[in-house]
């Protein structure tokens, strides 16, 4: 991950940018007339032909229900699922098969551990802590929580840059935190938390932590028993995979311990009228028939990452937040938002005089795709006291010349509102 003060001039990292955009049909595409400018990975990455392919080829050719079926057919798309599984095993370095739960996205498994887990753990009186910078997705089911128990949701605060004030976070660990919350690269501003010394304070309190790294997957090596967190949750089309699947990791122990969320077929080992009981891990907390396609996908996505290297990605992505930066920081009138000296690819901004909006519906026309609006963090625009940001999101398919036209798509926005 790149401090935004560095050298903007580093030289670029051994990475063929321009044919890995080849794997990626619809950055091929134009936009209104000009070549498409995709600067919006944050809320959704492109895909590439590979899991296209794997997707398209699993409908085409072994479609089928999983786990239930003896035909041949269940047992390709069986094995298929099952061959994901461990694959993000691997990419999060998990213990163990059993601790990788299939989600629809980071926002149901938060929810899942906000149900199962916060239930039972967290009750009157009790805090569960978060920061400033958190996604609704890591408020909203914590909030809902506290409500429901008579708990109290305590929020670590941030700085003018953005970055998480780590002594007050701290302070804030006390007796009756019963969880934290933390995302572990902001969506909004970039900022990469130092999740290792977050997860050591909170452990040093007996207080257990669930990092949110929807931002961090596709971005960086993510080893969940090297930060030593016990859940983690991230959404596949953030990481070039499907929409509408995602990935709950939980300590196999905390798991054991959980009740199961949902009810349905396939998390239970038997039914009677009078007592179900529930399967092992991971399937107690996967009821009904699953986003088969979406795993499979997944996991096409993560032999796609790996076979580009996500040492490479990050060393690219950082070459592209220096450029972008210091393009920006020239610009008269663009300032940015998020500015902490550990940041992921994410260039967060306000230009003078013009609302977010409108920034992205000008560049809209020259084919630039940017993100605009309060990014599901209406928190961290109150904490800026702004409505809105303009975001460029970049992803390894990136290229430094899409930076300079959205500096050169910049200043024809200026100039229009001159």
């Amino acid at each position: 991950m790149k401090r935004a003060a560095d050298d903007p001039n580093v030289a670029a990292p051994s990475l063929d940018v321009k044919r890995l955009r080849e794997d990626f049909p619809v950055l091929q595409r134009s936009v209104r007339g000009r070549p498409l400018v995709y600067l919006d990975s944050a809320a959704t990455t492109q895909k590439p032909r590979a899991v296209i392919d794997a997707v398209a080829r699993h409908y085409a050719e072994e479609n089928a229900n999983i786990h239930r079926g003896v035909h041949l057919l269940s047992e390709l798309a069986t094995t298929a699922y099952e061959s994901a599984r461990e694959k993000v095993r691997a990419l999060l370095n998990a213990a163990d098969v059993r601790e990788i739960v299939f989600v629809r996205g980071t926002t149901e498994a938060i929810n899942l551990v906000a149900s199962s887990y916060g239930r039972g753990r967290v009750g009157s009186g009790d805090e569960v802590l978060i920061t400033a910078m958190e996604h609704h997705s890591n408020i909203v089911p914590w909030q809902m929580l506290c409500e429901e128990m008579g708990a109290r949701l305590r929020v670590a605060p941030i700085d003018d840059r953005g970055a998480l004030d780590l002594e007050a976070f701290e302070r804030l660990v006390g007796p009756r935190t019963k969880l934290v919350a933390v995302t572990h690269v902001s969506n909004a501003l970039g900022t990469v938390n130092p999740v290792r010394e977050i997860v050591a304070m909170s452990h040093a309190r007996g207080v257990p932590v669930l990092l949110d790294g929807a931002q961090a997957v596709a971005h960086q090596t993510v080893d969940v028993q090297a930060l030593g967190c016990d859940f983690y949750a991230f959404s596949g089309h953030k990481l070039f995979g499907p929409t509408g699947i995602g990935v709950l990791y939980g300590r196999a122990e905390l798991l054991e311990a959980m009740p199961p969320w949902q009810g349905g077929g396939d998390m239970i080992a038997s039914v009677t009228f009078e007592k179900t009981t529930y399967n092992v891990l991971p399937y107690k907390f996967e009821a009904g028939t699953p986003h088969i396609a979406g795993v499979i996908g997944l996991g096409a996505a993560i032999d796609y990452v790996q076979s580009v290297g996500l040492d490479r990605i990050a060393a690219w992505e950082d070459s592209l937040l220096a450029h972008g930066t210091a393009l920006l920081e020239a610009l008269p009138g663009v300032r940015l938002v998020g500015t902490a000296p550990d940041k992921a690819a994410v260039l967060s901004f306000v230009l003078d005089g013009v609302h977010a909006h409108d920034v992205g519906t000008i560049l809209d026309q020259d084919g630039i795709a940017i993100r605009t609006g309060h990014h599901c963090a209406q928190p961290v625009m109150d904490r800026f006291g702004i409505p809105a940001t303009a975001r460029a999101s970049l992803a390894f398919y990136n290229t430094l010349e899409e930076l300079e036209a959205l500096a050169a798509g910049l200043r024809k926005v200026a100039e229009v509102f001159a």
